[in-house]
């Protein structure tokens, strides 16, 4: 039985703890580094700028910034800390290359961990590096061409899924004399979740088809979602805190009943694969695995060998659980990224009527239906159509880093602080349109000279599978439909929280969505 001198003591403890904390974070602030550099004001004592960043969309402050301060400043964070911001090719660059020096702060690792479990998104340093030899640096340049080889396979799959796409949404549009105002967003995830599932898991979720029943990992997924978008005092707190994570929110039930249903959904596919493993390889009757036998007809499979092979040493095995939460990092990342950036890409070209003709006839040029990676990654215009989604609408566009040493961070261009002082570096003391051609090389992207799938051992490792799904998509459904907004583009804004989606300003509860205007496309009409 609790007594109330123990709930006293409790409460006594946690406040300590809190006053103790938001001290460290001032007399931090005292101490900054950053307090030299330029940038506006906070608007909160608490929030610093975080609220008014929440509230626009997504950028648009941080692009006045640069305007008014230059391309490194400063601004507030929470309990009006500063937060350095920077688009000095030199200093992205140094941050993003040296990735144990420069880790995930542990509140938003936490954050992470609430949607994502504790993946390879969340864990960071030497940790991040042995937890399996596929995740190390010199691993992700291995599982690149993994990612690769499986996209050729899985090629066939988008296009047959996208033609299931295609008969769905030429069923939804042959009724009617005009066109059709579809939501594409949610149509799009329920495509590229089947994707994964089978390139990832080799597991049929049949979401596109699943039109009686909502899928509930898709569910669980919009949960997960919805409830992180949520601002506070007391969620920061627990971010920073971890003794104020026992307070349970309406939003922390919510989350836990979410990740219970992803957990057994997980559980079930890593079953499947390790007795689809067992079986290939008679394990029962006394095979063996070896590590050059590792070719995976899935991600999951390929980490279930990985695990079972004989003459893998001890230390680079993962149990179950380190497997299991490997599992809503790539459900997450191999389809949630994936159709936001096709759903900004069809919203781009809504935009620009005539870069969509033009695609949809590069397109028509295919005799196909179903071209090869090869004949995809060979359509010019595609490609610049993809890249510079990407760059304009990044379906992940930001992220934060900590210094985990003293460090000096090299700056491109110099910048003057306010007491007029120019510096060409900033010292980092613990205390707690195109460009140019010449600056684009300079550009940390793994891809493209785009940060859009980040740079250095941190790179995003399934960029090429995202790249082929993308085009595949686009491939199919531009050939097929026209494109119209089904309201003003004026209308149409964007909310990040995590992922960058969609949202109409007109819409008082902020769903994510985009309606579009589709119409069967009739070739014969076309200027072929």
């Amino acid at each position: 039985m609790v007594t109330p001198f123990l709930w006293k003591l409790v409460f006594s403890a946690s406040s300590a703890l809190v006053t103790f904390g938001c001290w460290k974070l001032v007399w931090r602030n005292l101490r900054s580094p950053l307090r030299a550099l330029p940038g506006p004001k906070g608007t909160s004592w608490i929030y610093g700028n975080l609220k008014e960043i929440f509230v626009a969309e997504n950028s648009v402050l941080h692009e006045q910034w640069l305007k008014e301060y230059g391309t490194t400043l400063k601004y507030k964070g929470f309990l009006y800390s500063d937060r350095l911001f920077t688009m000095d090719t030199r200093a992205l660059n140094h941050v993003l290359t040296h990735s144990s020096d420069y880790q995930k702060p542990s509140q938003v690792r936490y954050n992470l961990s609430r949607i994502l479990g504790e993946g390879v998104l969340f864990v960071e340093g030497a940790q991040h590096r042995q937890q399996n030899p596929a995740f190390g640096p010199a691993q992700i340049r291995a599982l690149t061409d993994i990612f690769l080889s499986k996209s050729i396979k899985v090629s066939l799959i988008c296009f047959s899924l996208d033609m299931g796409l295609r008969d769905i949404w030429s069923t939804m549009t042959a009724a009617s004399k005009h066109a059709t105002r579809i939501d594409i967003m949610p149509w799009l995830s329920k495509m590229t979740l089947d994707v994964i599932g089978l390139a990832g898991f080799n597991y049929e979720f049949d979401s596109l088809n699943a039109t009686e029943k909502p899928n509930e990992l898709n569910q669980a997924f919009s949960v997960m979602f919805s409830a992180s978008q949520q601002m506070g005092v007391l969620p920061m707190l627990k971010a920073r805190i971890p003794l104020l994570r026992w307070i349970r929110s309406d939003a922390d039930r919510k989350i836990d009943a979410a990740q219970k249903t992803m957990g057994r959904i997980g559980r079930q596919l890593l079953n499947d694969a390790k007795a689809a493993v067992i079986s290939s390889h008679g394990i029962e009757k006394g095979g063996t695995i070896e590590k050059s036998s590792l070719q995976g007809r899935d991600l999951l499979t390929l980490l279930v060998r990985a695990n079972m092979a004989t003459d893998i040493p001890e230390n680079q095995r993962i149990s179950d659980e380190d497997v299991l939460a490997q599992v809503p990092t790539f459900l997450v990342a191999g389809h949630e990224t994936t159709s936001t950036a096709t759903t900004w890409a069809l919203y781009a070209l809504c935009l620009r009527p005539d870069f969509q003709t033009r695609l949809r006839q590069e397109l028509w040029t295919v005799e196909t239906e179903t071209p090869s990676m090869d004949e995809l990654m060979a359509l010019p215009y595609l490609d610049a159509v993809v890249r510079e989604t990407l760059r304009i609408h990044a379906p992940v566009p930001s992220t934060v880093r900590i210094a985990m040493k003293d460090d000096i961070l090299p700056l491109d261009t110099p910048f003057k602080d306010k007491y007029g002082v120019a510096h060409d570096g900033i010292n980092l003391i613990l205390t707690g349109g195109q460009s140019p051609p010449d600056l684009a090389s300079q550009i940390p992207g793994v891809w493209g000279h785009l940060m859009t799938f980040l740079g250095g051992p941190r790179a995003c490792i399934g960029y090429r599978f995202s790249l082929v799904e993308m085009k595949a998509l686009l491939f199919t459904l531009v050939r097929v439909f026209e494109f119209e907004l089904a309201v003003p583009a004026s209308d149409i804004g964007k909310k990040s929280m995590i992922v960058q989606r969609p949202i109409l300003l007109s819409d008082p509860e902020n769903k994510n969505q985009l309606p579009l205007l589709v119409k069967p496309y009739c070739k014969t009409s076309g200027l072929l």
